[in-house]
């Protein structure tokens, strides 16, 4: 059994791999509805957000961190890496900031 757990309306489920089936997932950013593209553009809405970055050494993520709280974001360096798990952690951590969506 593979595939990727999704968490939505407070329900966790595991969407198996059907890669012809399944549609590309992209990050919203719910206030200007536009699309994460960039680390740069999420790093810049996450400190509105009162994230920072939080540098611990490894070239192969970067993380960010609020004061606040005891949550970590973590993502791959290179933005082509980037997946709806991570997207999904994102979103679970700012629910009224981000949302997954299909295109």
């Amino acid at each position: 059994m593979s595939g990727v757990w999704v968490f939505e309306d407070g329900v966790i489920r595991l969407i198996e791999n059907h890669q012809s089936s399944r549609s590309r997932k992209v990050l919203v950013h719910i206030e200007t509805g536009k699309v994460v593209s960039s680390y740069s553009s999420l790093e810049q809405i996450l400190r509105n957000l009162g994230w920072e970055r939080y540098y611990e050494g490894n070239p192969d993520f970067l993380q960010f961190h609020k004061h606040s709280s005891m949550d970590l974001i973590s993502v791959p360096s290179d933005f082509s890496k980037f997946r709806s798990i991570y997207m999904y952690d994102i979103v679970l951590k700012n629910p009224n900031s981000f949302q997954v969506q299909d295109i």
